[in-house]
């Protein structure tokens, strides 16, 4: 495969993880300083390492959001949250079991977070009752 075809195959595993309104105004806001490092992530991320056949998306949708309270990465967090109720058919348990999970491993503290930076995600998504 080359670098074109692995360009397409990401883009499209990019597109049907986030969704073609988040990718689309990834590309929006490309420029001649982050165009190339966007180039860089749909290759390789999307095109090499998400379209891997070992591990399904539902499993790689875990991995990232778990990874993403480990690292304190929110944005990322908030961003994988959202896609994978939206793209992914989480539900709101589903995140909840993720971030317990993570509570154990990455401390309370990151699961506090995590709870409330997915609460307000799943509020505006009307995921879950007050």
């Amino acid at each position: 495969m080359d670098d074109t075809e692995r360009h397409a195959q990401g883009m499209a595993r990019r597109r049907k993880v986030l969704g073609n309104a988040w990718v689309d105004r990834a590309n929006a806001g490309k420029n001649s300083f982050n165009a190339e490092f966007q180039d860089f992530i749909t290759r390789y991320a999307w095109g090499e390492v998400w379209t891997r056949p070992h591990y399904n998306e539902r499993t790689r949708r875990v991995l990232v959001i778990g990874t993403m309270i480990a690292l304190d990465k929110w944005a990322e967090f908030r961003m994988h949250v959202r896609a994978a109720i939206v793209e992914g058919g989480f539900s709101a348990d589903d995140i909840k079991e993720i971030i317990l999970q993570q509570a154990i491993y990455c401390g309370v503290p990151a699961a506090n977070h995590a709870f409330k930076e997915a609460g307000e995600i799943l509020a505006e998504l009307g995921a879950i009752k007050a």
